[in-house]
Parts: structure tokens; sequence; C-alpha cells
């Protein structure tokens, strides 16, 4: 089992910040594999992802997954159906600079290759401050 976080300053201000988060269509923007995000039913999102597993070949993959949005607090939580135990959640919070956000992203897995996931958590930060910041200009 394992419990991973990570954050990342983002220059723009938590209202901006986490409205862009509420919004499930721009998940595709920061996450580098995932092609579409379609809401449906309540919390409920479909998603597709092009993937290159290194035991297959490579292709896209549909699944299912939740979102809720939490308005109090500022806070996205996240979970997949599956054998992995899959779910995070992202805090939106003022930054140290004036019109800055921090952001904490903190993801419960069964997997437990530590490095690997760690990467994958820098890299989805560093694409949603990069879609963020680039959405503001």
């Amino acid at each position: 089992m394992g419990d991973y976080d990570d954050s990342i300053t983002v220059t723009v201000p938590p209202e901006r910040l986490f409205s862009y988060l509420a919004d499930v269509q721009n998940l595709p923007a920061y996450l580098p594999r995932l092609t579409v995000a379609r809401p449906h039913d309540g919390d409920r999102v479909t998603v597709t992802a092009h993937i290159d597993p290194p035991d297959a070949p490579e292709q896209d993959v549909t699944g299912e997954a939740w979102i809720r949005v939490v308005e109090e607090g500022k806070s996205l939580e996240w979970g997949a159906p599956g054998p992995h135990d899959y779910r995070g959640r992202l805090h939106v919070e003022a930054g140290d600079a004036p019109g800055s956000s921090r952001l904490t992203v903190e993801l419960h897995t069964q997997h437990t290759e530590g490095e690997q996931v760690d990467h994958g958590l820098r890299e989805a930060l560093s694409g949603l401050k990069n879609a963020v910041e680039s959405a503001e200009r």
C-alpha cells in the first residue's frame, strides 16, 4: 500500500485555480496521457487515456472514475474502481506571494512503485501549473 503527496506553487489566485480544477473537462489539459474526460451522472466521469505499457501494445483505454468537488476547503477528491484502491485529493490554498496558490496532491494506491508514482505526481502537478498559468494569459 502506498500514500504519496507533493505540492507546487502556481502563480494564479486560489479562486481561479480551484475553478479550473473543478471543471472536469480540463483534465486532459494537464494529465498527459488522458485524452477525454466526460462527466455524467453526478460525480461520475468516463475517461480515456493513451497508454504505452511495457508488456503490451500502445493503446487507448476507457474507464470510469468519480470526482467530487468540495467547495468548502477548496478540494477535489477522486477515485477509480479496481484492484488498486486508487484515490486522491487535490487541495488549493493561498500561496506565499499575492496572487499565488499552493496546490497539494495526495494519492493513495495499492501500487508501491514509489519512484514511478512520485514521478507521476510531479508530472501531473507540473502539467497542471503550466495549463492553468497558460489559460490565465
